[in-house]
């Protein structure tokens, strides 16, 4: 019995399952860099196909960096006001270089910097830490939480049957529901209610006179009998 215990095993023990979610986090990242040329490029950037205890598995994980980015990027946006365009090796950089604002901005850079390390040691690729930083980041700038999505698939694996799933950021393929439009009745003019004698038609005038006349002669006739 699991009482208590968080997180499915999954078949693997602690280790194995941390090399594994490391793998599958960087695959996901790295597949919004479609310069690079792998054999197993997806279509779709930003998506991965997996099974689905895996992929619940991933998410919180893979949301758990982008928060981490996130805040990496108000710590740069907050140094960005000591730091300097001169090009690195130049007088003007050394002499920024051994100013007070070069203290200002490694103190305000310093979280920033751990942040980054410590996206590091989750994931353990340079390439993936760019990319979560310099790209996810801005993308996910305003929006709290909910970066990514998890779509099941109809098809099932191969040999085992597992259901499959398709995690991938949100953003690029979202669906947008079209707002119902508002139904207007166009106002008309109401026709005056017409009266009773304009309803009779010609027709129903002769119909009528022709079953007077007829009466009349039935009638003259019963007198003469």
């Amino acid at each position: 019995m699991r009482h208590r215990v968080k997180g499915r095993k999954l078949g693997r023990n602690h280790s194995h399952r941390k090399a594994m979610f490391k793998n599958m986090a960087a695959s996901l990242i790295r597949t919004l860099d479609q310069s690079e040329e792998l054999e197993n490029t997806p279509a779709v950037a930003g998506r991965i196909v997996t099974t689905v205890p895996k992929a619940k598995e991933l998410r919180p994980r893979i949301e758990k960096l982008i928060t981490l980015a996130k805040r990496a990027a108000q710590y740069e946006e907050d140094a960005a006001q000591y730091a300097t365009n001169a090009e690195r090796g130049s007088d003007a950089w050394k002499q920024w270089r051994n100013s007070e604002q070069w203290q200002k901005w490694t103190q305000a850079m310093a979280p920033a910097v751990s942040l980054r390390r410590r996206a590091f040691t989750v994931l353990r690729d340079a390439q993936a830490v760019e990319i979560l930083f310099d790209e996810l980041a801005p993308r996910f700038a305003d929006r709290n939480g909910g970066y990514t999505r998890i779509v099941r698939l109809a098809t099932r694996r191969l040999g085992d049957s597992g259901q499959q799933a398709l995690i991938e950021f949100v953003g690029e393929n979202d669906r947008v529901k079209s707002s119902k439009r508002s139904v207007t009745l166009a106002v008309r003019d109401e026709p005056a209610v017409a009266s009773a004698e304009e309803f009779v038609t010609p027709a129903s005038e002769e119909v009528s006179a022709e079953a007077t006349a007829a009466t009349d002669e039935s009638a003259e006739a019963s007198e003469g009998q």
